[in-house]
């Protein structure tokens, strides 16, 4: 196969047999044909083509301008293309092949307090009158519903977008959340979240309900008027990050925050970390492990704050 037919080929593999996402698929397309850029111009390279040393020098090159983890998700996007032309017979050497990932700095999650989520859950509505059902009273309750969603189920952004309205079990009082890797896992929702859900649900009622996105824009698609348009992963940042402002609260609020907020939360009230990573859907213990140390950094905070020997040796 020649360039063009193996990126064509790597897509398929990468939808139908690794399950990628969109969001995946597009990134490890655009790094692998950005390899393939950066050789001397006039030289059209072929997969077989490519040595070990282009790829470092590539690597290398990028090094300045792009942040280990960046380059660690480039190295994992090449690599994962040459061993699937190797597996197919198209490459005789893989030329990723010892290559060590770049060393990311260890970043620990850095979780909102409880206080703030609180503040974050906090109805809008005090003013609006119960009957009413104007455009600010539905977007209200659909904002609450996601906010309590996101912090009391720990799903990822891309999970709660892509839910429909039948994924929800009301009567077993959990939601069924497709992962990374069209992974399935069924996850419970809290009491607070599940109220919230029912009156915003309360306001569609209406036939066909069942097959359409749980969390959609107010505003219609002018193609189709009768579907409403399904929210994407930037409408819910908008939601969280003006919702975190008008609560008044400093630091950003983004969906992965209320996330490490739900596991390290969970943590500090005595959950099992095998049961925190079944609910977060992590593929491995390591992942979920560091929400350990964030904990333990919490503890020590707590200490230094509170503990009379700990004051003391501030003064």
């Amino acid at each position: 196969m020649n360039r063009a037919q193996s990126i064509r080929a790597f897509d398929l593999f990468l939808r139908a047999e690794r399950n990628a996402s969109p969001h995946t698929r597009r990134a490890y397309l655009a790094d692998v044909r950005q390899l393939f850029d950066s050789f001397a111009e006039g030289r059209e390279r072929e997969p077989a083509g490519v040595t070990s040393q282009e790829v470092k020098a590539w690597l290398a090159g990028l090094h300045r301008v792009r942040s280990p983890a960046t380059l660690g998700r480039k190295l994992a996007a090449v690599r994962a293309f040459f061993r699937y032309l190797l597996r197919e017979g198209e490459i005789a050497n893989d030329p990723t092949a010892g290559l060590p990932a770049p060393k990311t700095p260890r970043r620990l999650p850095r979780p909102l307090a409880v206080d703030d989520c609180e503040v974050l859950m906090l109805s809008r509505l005090e003013g609006a009158e119960i009957g009413a059902k104007d455009r600010k009273r539905v977007r209200e309750l659909r904002d609450r519903a996601l906010v309590e969603l996101l912090y009391g189920t720990g799903i990822r952004v891309g999970e709660l977008v892509a839910l429909d309205v039948r994924d929800l079990d009301a009567g077993l009082a959990e939601v069924r959340v497709t992962g990374k890797g069209r992974v399935e896992r069924v996850v419970p929702i809290p009491r607070m979240a599940r109220e919230a859900l029912a009156a915003y649900l309360d306001e569609r009622r209406r036939p066909g309900v069942l097959a359409e996105p749980l969390f959609t824009s107010l505003h219609r698609r002018r193609e189709n008027a009768a579907r409403p348009r399904r929210l994407g992963d930037r409408d819910v940042r908008r939601v969280l990050h003006e919702r975190g402002r008008e609560a008044g609260i400093a630091e950003r609020v983004h969906p992965h925050r209320l996330r490490h907020s739900f596991a390290t939360h969970l943590l500090d009230m005595g959950a099992d970390l095998r049961e925190i990573q079944e609910l977060l859907g992590h593929a491995s213990l390591s992942t979920t492990q560091k929400y350990t140390a964030v904990s333990a950094e919490r503890l020590r905070q707590v200490y230094d704050d509170a503990h009379p020997r700990a004051r003391r040796s501030k003064r």
